[in-house]
């Protein structure tokens, strides 16, 4: 068993710790832990990036997992709705990650920066959305559109990964209705599942750093509890300007690979 921490400097370290904790925080708020806490895991020496993606997962389970159980005692939300909906995005994630091994993140990049776009002016220029839990789809509909949601979302999140929680929320608010913090709350057990899902075809390959993984884990644990915390605490609007800070870097930073892709 290989734990990843037998060469790490100190400094290295401090940097994987500071950055668990800093992306549990944002993913537990609005999603999009992975822009910071992916590219430190690259950092650490020798490392794979196959070892750096599987390790992330394992980290970020634990944070989501956190703050899954932070808001379900004080939000209670709907497990009829996100359970079902975990479980088919679990599924999802699997399957985007048996083809993440077989496609490159290149060829999708450009279709979710528009979509990211997208995501961001309807956010933007809509400002009551998700203000208030407003239902759209009554009876099978409504769980359909849920699972639906949690297939792609989660095969995207096996996939590719950046911005699955934010994702999430914003399908949740405002293909479903929810209010802000309702679908970050829901979105945090969608998300753990999708986490779950890759894991699960990572574990057999033998890419997780075990060691380096449980220290990341516990770091994004501590910002997974205080950044569920600070949500139900400020509420949806909070949630909303969070989320639109996340999604612009999210933007920039595949934005700026897909420039590198085509003109780099």
């Amino acid at each position: 068993m290989v734990s990843g921490l037998e060469s790490i400097q100190l400094a290295t370290l401090i940097l994987v710790v500071v950055a668990g904790f800093a992306a549990g925080w944002v993913d537990a708020v609005v999603g999009g832990g992975g822009l910071i806490q992916l590219p430190v895991m690259l950092l650490v020496p020798g490392i794979s990036p196959v070892q750096a993606l599987a390790t992330n997962k394992m980290g970020s389970i634990f944070g989501t997992t956190t703050s899954t159980v932070t808001y379900y005692r004080r939000v209670r939300p709907d497990l009829r709705t996100a359970v079902p909906m975990a479980v088919v995005a679990l599924a999802g994630s699997f399957g985007g990650a048996v083809l993440a091994a077989t496609l490159p993140a290149s060829v999708f990049k450009p279709i979710i920066v528009a979509a990211l776009v997208a995501v961001a002016l309807f956010t933007a220029f809509r400002p009551n959305v998700g203000e208030l839990t407003k239902l759209r789809h009554d009876g099978h509909r409504h769980y359909v559109v849920a699972c639906l949601i949690g297939a792609v979302i989660g095969f995207y999140d096996g996939m590719i990964g950046p911005g699955t929680g934010s994702f999430l929320i914003i399908a949740l608010v405002s293909a479903m209705g929810y209010a802000f913090l309702e679908a970050s709350a829901k979105a945090k057990i969608v998300n753990m599942a999708t986490n779950a899902g890759a894991l699960m075809f990572f574990l057999p390959h033998g890419s997780l750093l075990w060691g380096l993984g449980l220290v990341l884990g516990a770091a994004n644990m501590a910002g997974g509890y205080l950044g569920a915390r600070t949500a139900v605490s400020r509420g949806s609007k909070f949630i909303r300007i969070v989320f639109l800070v996340v999604v612009g870097v999210l933007i920039i930073k595949l934005g700026s690979d897909v420039w590198q892709d085509v003109f780099g």
